[in-house]
């Protein structure tokens, strides 16, 4: 990443808005800025496949859901934050991933500059790559500040996506499974 670059356009979009960039309150704010974008954006740098790798043998390939994942990331249209939760299920083909890891995928793709579409598309081909499990479900919903704060300025609209692979796929009884499993609380 580099730093000096997003601190140059920083500092363009504050003399663009009227601002000084020398002014007491802003001389750091190019700085900050910078690091908190290697921060938010450290997705790039980062592989799902890495925390995926660290897998268990189990005797029964019982559904596992994991769900209620916050997650953060900027949209790649307006660099505004979505923000919301996911929830990642799967069937397991023999081995199950350390539950830590499934998180760690989500924020992989969260960490990066996004739309809610693709990255919910991303951890679903992620999982069915590395884990190779008979089917994967993936269900993130979310609200975009690109829609409450400007726009059309609704406040509390929330967005809905889901990815489905392998058996997932040709199975409604599965899925009902899925669904009625995020409603248990």
């Amino acid at each position: 990443m580099d730093k000096s670059k997003i601190e140059q356009g920083v500092r363009l979009i504050l003399e663009g808005i009227g601002e000084d960039p020398a002014r007491e309150g802003l001389r750091e704010t190019p700085e900050r800025i910078a690091r908190m974008y290697a921060e938010l954006a450290a997705g790039y740098t980062d592989d799902a496949a890495v925390h995926l790798h660290k897998r268990f043998s189990v005797e029964r390939n019982d559904l596992v859901l994991e769900k209620d994942i916050p997650f953060y990331s900027l949209c790649e249209h307006h660099m505004l934050p979505f923000y919301g939760t996911a929830a990642v299920a799967y069937l397991p083909n023999g081995a199950v991933a350390g539950l830590s890891k499934l998180a760690r995928t989500v924020e992989v793709y969260a960490k990066r500059l996004q739309i809610q579409e693709r990255m919910t598309a991303q951890i679903a081909d992620a999982m069915m790559r590395e884990l190779a499990p008979q089917g994967v479900m993936v269900l993130l919903e979310a609200e975009h500040m690109c829609m409450t704060m400007r726009g059309v300025q609704r406040p509390g609209t929330r967005t809905t996506t889901v990815s489905m692979r392998g058996v997932f796929e040709t199975d409604p009884a599965l899925r009902e499974q899925f669904y009625r499993m995020l409603e248990r609380h």
